[in-house]
C-alpha cells in the first residue's frame, strides 16, 4: 500500500473530510485515517444556517435537501416556568439558501461527509489508530499508524492535519491544549422517540431551556420521531446531593422546566444515557512546521449555540484552501497558516463572549434586545455563525449586564525559534 502522500489527515469526521474534498478537488493525494468504522456514533446534531456556507462550497447543500433530515428554520429559548421567548426566525433576516437549515443524525452526516471525500479522491483507512507523530527535528513528517490486524506503518507527507475533534490529538502531546477559565461544564443526554415538537415551520426548532444556576436543555428534533435532548450545566450542580447515576440527574432536571417536562411527557426514552465533561478548551497554536490543526481539535467551544459543526466544516474549507497554497508553493513554514488563525480566533472570541454572556446571571437576550431593540439583528447573527464581522456595538451593550472576556492571546502558529523544543515536548 502506498504510504507517501501530499497530505495526511489524522479523522474522518466533518473537518478532515471537509479538508479531504477540497484537497482532492485541487487534484493532491490525500490519505484520511479514520479510528473508527463508519457510520458511528457522535453528539452533536444540530446546523446552524452559516454551516450553508462550507456545504455550498463543498457540493453538499443539494444532496442534504435530499435527505431525510428534519428542517430547522429558528432556535428559541424557553424560561424554567415554560415561557418562550420569540422565536429568532433564520428568514427574517437571510435569504432561504441561508435560513434554511437542518437537525442532523451525525452517523448519517458524517458518513455523507466521509464517502463525498472518497468520491473526490481521497483515500481512507478506517479502524486505523494513529499512534505517534513522526518528527524530523522540528518538523511533522508524518504518523505511526497500527491497523486493525496489528500492522504499524509510517504515513509521510509535507503535512499532517489533526482533525481528531475534542480528542485534540496533536494538541495533547505537544502540550499545546489549555482549557477555558469559566467554560467547565458537564453534559448528561439522551434520546426520546414520540416526543413532543411544534407544527409547521417550528417543528424543527432548536430549543434552549433554562434550569436553576445558568444550566439548561437542549432539545433537538430529528428524523424518524426522535428527540435528541440533553442537559448541560456545572458538574457540582448536577451532582449535588451525591447524586451520580445519569438517569436520576437527567430525570431530576426534567422536573426543573416545565415545558421540557410537557413536551418529553409525549414521548418515551430509548438507548443509554450518556455524558461528557470539561467542554471548552484552546490550542496555543494552529500550526507547526508540517502541521495544522483543524475543528475540534484546534478548539472545543462550549455547545450551547451549536456552533461546533459550522465551525468544524468551515476550517476545514479554509484548511484545504490554505494547505492547497503550501503545496503549490512548496512552503509549508508555519508563517503560511497565520491568516488561517487569525480568521478562526476571530470568529471564536465572538462566538465565545456570547456564551460567556449566556452564562451570566444577570443577562439575557431579551434584556438586551429590549434595551437595544436596534441590535437584535447582531445578536440573530451571530447565534447565526456570521462570526468574522466585528460586533463591538453588541459586546459593548451586552458589557452592561454581563462580565465578558478578554481574548486569548492564542491560536496563531508557533514561528518562533524554540518550535523544536515545543514540538518534542
Amino acid at each position: 500500500m502506498e504510504t507517501q502522500f501530499d497530505v495526511v489527515i489524522i479523522g474522518g469526521g466533518p473537518s478532515g473530510a471537509s479538508a479531504a474534498t477540497i484537497l482532492a478537488e485541487y487534484g493532491h493525494r490525500v490519505l484520511i485515517i479514520e479510528r473508527e468504522k463508519f457510520p458511528r456514533y457522535h453528539v452533536g446534531e444540530s446546523l446552524i444556517p452559516f454551516t450553508s456556507l462550507p456545504l455550498q462550497r463543498l457540493g453538499l447543500r443539494e444532496k442534504m435537501q435530499g435527505t431525510a433530515f428534519v428542517r430547522k428554520h429558528s432556535v428559541q429559548f424557553i424560561g424554567t416556568n415554560g415561557k418562550g421567548s420569540q422565536p429568532f426566525y433564520f428568514a427574517d433576516r437571510y435569504p432561504e439558501d441561508v435560513a434554511q437549515t437542518w437537525q442532523i443524525l451525525r452517523s448519517e452526516f458524517d458518513e455523507m461527509l466521509l464517502n463525498h471525500a472518497r468520491e473526490k479522491g481521497a483515500m481512507v483507512i478506517e479502524e486505523t489508530k494513529v499512534l505517534k507523530l513522526l518528527r524530523d527535528g522540528d518538523r511533522i513528517t508524518g504518523v505511526l499508524a497500527r491497523h486493525s490486524d496489528g500492522r504499524e506503518v509510517e504515513y509521510s507527507a509535507p503535512i499532517t492535519l489533526d482533525c481528531t475533534g475534542k480528542e485534540s490529538f496533536a494538541s495533547s502531546q505537544l502540550k499545546w491544549r489549555i482549557p477555558d477559565p469559566m467554560l467547565n461544564k458537564v453534559a448528561v443526554w439522551t434520546y426520546y422517540k414520540g416526543a413532543k415538537r411544534d407544527e409547521g415551520i417550528d417543528e424543527g426548532a432548536t430549543t434552549v431551556a433554562y434550569i436553576p444556576e445558568k444550566g439548561w436543555f437542549w432539545y433537538i428534533p430529528q428524523h424518524n420521531d426522535m428527540v435528541s435532548v440533553g442537559v448541560v450545566a456545572e458538574g457540582k450542580y448536577l451532582t449535588r446531593d451525591g447524586v451520580r447515576d445519569l438517569k436520576q440527574i437527567f430525570d431530576r432536571e426534567v422536573e426543573n422546566n416545565v415545558w421540557i417536562k410537557e413536551y418529553l411527557s409525549h414521548g418515551r426514552q430509548v438507548g443509554a444515557y450518556r455524558i461528557t465533561n470539561e467542554y471548552t478548551f484552546h490550542s496555543r497554536h494552529c500550526a507547526c512546521e508540517g502541521l495544522l490543526l483543524v475543528g475540534d481539535a484546534y478548539c472545543f467551544l462550549d455547545p450551547v449555540f451549536s456552533s461546533g459543526l459550522m465551525l468544524a466544516l468551515k476550517s476545514g474549507v479554509m484548511a484545504g484552501d490554505a494547505v492547497h497554497k503550501c503545496i503549490t508553493e512548496n512552503d509549508f513554514s508555519p508563517v503560511q497558516f497565520e491568516e488561517y488563525g487569525r480568521v478562526l480566533r476571530e470568529g471564536i472570541e465572538n462566538m465565545r463572549k456570547l456564551v460567556y454572556a449566556f452564562y451570566d446571571k444577570n443577562f439575557s437576550f431579551a434584556r438586551i434586545t429590549r434595551k437595544y431593540p436596534e441590535l437584535a439583528g447582531q445578536v440573530t447573527d451571530c447565534l447565526s455563525g456570521d462570526v468574522n464581522k466585528d460586533y463591538t456595538d453588541l459586546f459593548n451593550a451586552i458589557s452592561e449586564f454581563a462580565s465578558l472576556p478578554d481574548d486569548l492571546p492564542v491560536g496563531g502558529p508557533l514561528v518562533s525559534h524554540d518550535s523544536s523544543a515545543a514540538v518534542t515536548a
